[in-house]
């Protein structure tokens, strides 16, 4: 009877021990790359449970907390969580789903397919491996391949390609939802901020959403103004942005910028940037 005993207790370890192993060694990739966290996604009822962080950087949604809820956005598409909540609220209309969202280890983990899919993103999962291949994003009826991203120095420059369509749908929607009142062509404007006088402007980056073959199918430039004391000069916009594609400029913001410098980091950090040329000294 000891021995009986002893054996279901072995077998009970193993099998504790390969859920947990398996659960541990969960890969999860979008749009072909391995995305890292800084806390393993876990298994819960069969279900993917992974940190929220995942789903709002990498799927292009943005995300708002109040109290123990959370909201997340993207395009015409609202869902709100709640933590140890089996309901969710998609566009109005309340859902029910097997894990409830929870927090562990600081982050908060909620169920990959189910976001995955309800911001139009396809999930499979095999050998530990869930991917997850996003909605392709397209303008004027023209699918995105990559945002291409220049931006110069005082030596040098540097060219570097976005391929998640999730970071690029998200620039370009600030873009476009940012973008202010029209205005005249500045004076003087030029890629070089060292060469640049008080009231000039100068080019921060140029952004161009290519097509499958590399052509540009939309084009923003981002201008700020060179700062100075006068009094006259400090009435002009701080940023502008100006859309080669129509020739037309706009009044935008610093706060906008920052929110796509933002995006560029985390696209870096997240395995989704490609530096194709740098000549920086």
């Amino acid at each position: 009877m000891e021995k009986v005993f002893t054996g279901i207790f072995l077998a009970l370890i193993l099998i504790i021990t390969s859920s947990t192993t398996y659960a541990a060694g969960i890969q999860i990739k979008v749009d072909g790359v391995s995305i890292a966290t800084d806390v393993n996604p876990e298994i819960k009822k069969n279900r993917t449970m992974v940190p929220l962080r995942v789903i709002s950087e990498n799927l292009g949604a943005k995300v708002n907390w109040s109290d123990s809820e959370v909201t997340l956005t993207k395009n015409d598409m609202q869902v709100i969580l709640k933590l140890n909540s089996n309901t969710v609220v998609k566009n109005g209309k309340k859902e029910l789903i097997d894990v409830k969202p929870y927090i562990k280890n600081n982050r908060t983990f909620v169920p990959m397919r189910f976001i995955a899919e309800t911001f139009g993103s396809n999930v499979n999962y095999k050998n530990a491996t869930v991917t997850v291949d996003t909605k392709p994003f397209v303008i004027d009826g023209v699918k995105v391949k990559a945002l291409q991203r220049e931006y110069h120095m005082v030596m040098g420059g540097v060219v570097e390609q976005i391929n998640g369509n999730g970071y690029n749908e998200a620039i370009y929607n600030i873009f476009v939802e940012n973008k202010g009142s029209k205005v005249k062509a500045p004076a003087n404007y030029t890629w070089q901020f060292h060469s640049v006088s008080a009231g000039d402007y100068y080019k921060n980056g140029q952004y161009d959403f290519l097509d499958q073959e590399g052509n540009t199918i939309k084009r923003f430039d981002i201008y700020s103004l060179a700062q100075s004391s006068d009094v006259t000069l400090q009435k002009y916009p701080e940023v502008l942005i100006h859309e080669t594609t129509e020739n037309q400029w706009y009044l935008f913001s610093d706060t906008a910028s920052q929110a796509i410098y933002e995006l560029i980091f985390n696209a870096s950090m997240n395995g989704f940037l490609t530096v194709i040329s740098n000549t920086v000294a």
